[in-house]
């Protein structure tokens, strides 16, 4: 009883079902997205599925078209959640408060709920679906995502180099320029990183705000998987792959740049 109670006391023995977690759920399906992204669907070795990603046009087109959205996407939502930030992180107490309800209200409602009620206030008011309503729908789905990260970094910013800089003489746009802008850099990173790498990937806010006029990238990952059947399996992996590179490329510059923001400061 002694030694069980040890075992279970100790924080390795806690940590196991962690670790099976991510076992199961993280580096298998990735392990399975590697092997099936290098083999034909009767399991022998092929670099075919991405020759025939890079050698077709509709392809490539919709990728450099994704990722010209995400960033499209991820630039208005930093231009729109960094006031919003600063105003939290400055106001009143009332004033944050009632903010973070405002944008964390619409997260406790299912994604699709959203997005579908997106579609209907756009029919409300006869505006066509097409890449304006599929921006505002990025915008309005991913934009708690850059404001919260702003928020947390503005909040714990050291208000007393704001007054030294303003006893040394500085006006308003030098302080926000030279003292405030720097300080909140590594929480600019953070937003810019939890926008672009969902916005990349996704696929059911254009289908239902464009009526699958617009095609992004993820949706040809899930044609792949949903409606190619098997045989699509192995290409649809390859595509899956390319997508996992650049979100882990973007995940790396922005925590490299973030650290580089934190050493500076």
């Amino acid at each position: 009883m002694k030694k069980f109670l040890q075992i279970a006391s100790s924080r390795h023995t806690w940590a196991w079902p962690y670790v099976l977690f991510l076992v199961l759920f993280v580096v298998l399906p990735l392990l399975l997205i590697v092997v099936y992204a290098f083999t034909t669907p009767g399991g022998d070795f092929t670099l075919h599925n991405f020759v025939q990603f890079f050698t077709t046009s509709e392809a490539v087109n919709t990728f450099i078209y994704s990722i010209a959205i995400a960033i499209l996407t991820t630039v208005i939502c930093l231009l729109l959640g960094y006031p919003a930030a600063y105003i939290m992180a400055t106001a009143e107490l009332k004033t944050p408060v009632v903010m973070s309800m405002l944008f964390i209200l619409p997260m406790w409602i299912n994604f699709l709920l959203r997005t579908l009620a997106t579609v209907e206030l756009f029919n409300m008011f006869s505006i066509p679906l097409g890449e304006g309503a599929l921006l505002y729908g990025m915008c309005y789905d991913f934009l708690p995502f850059m404001i919260y990260p702003i928020y947390n970094t503005l909040q714990k910013m050291d208000h007393s180099l704001i007054e030294a800089a303003y006893d040394l003489g500085a006006n308003r746009r030098e302080v926000f320029t030279k003292v405030i802008l720097p300080l909140s850099k590594s929480g600019i990173y953070s937003g810019v990183v939890m926008v672009f790498m969902p916005t990349v990937s996704t696929f059911a806010i254009s289908e239902l705000l464009t009526r699958n006029k617009i095609t992004l990238f993820g949706s040809l990952i899930q044609r792949a998987f949903g409606e190619g059947g098997l045989q699509m399996w192995n290409y649809g992996a390859a595509l899956s792959l390319v997508l996992l590179l650049i979100i882990g490329l973007s995940s790396f510059f922005g925590n490299n740049d973030e650290q580089e923001a934190q050493s500076v400061l």
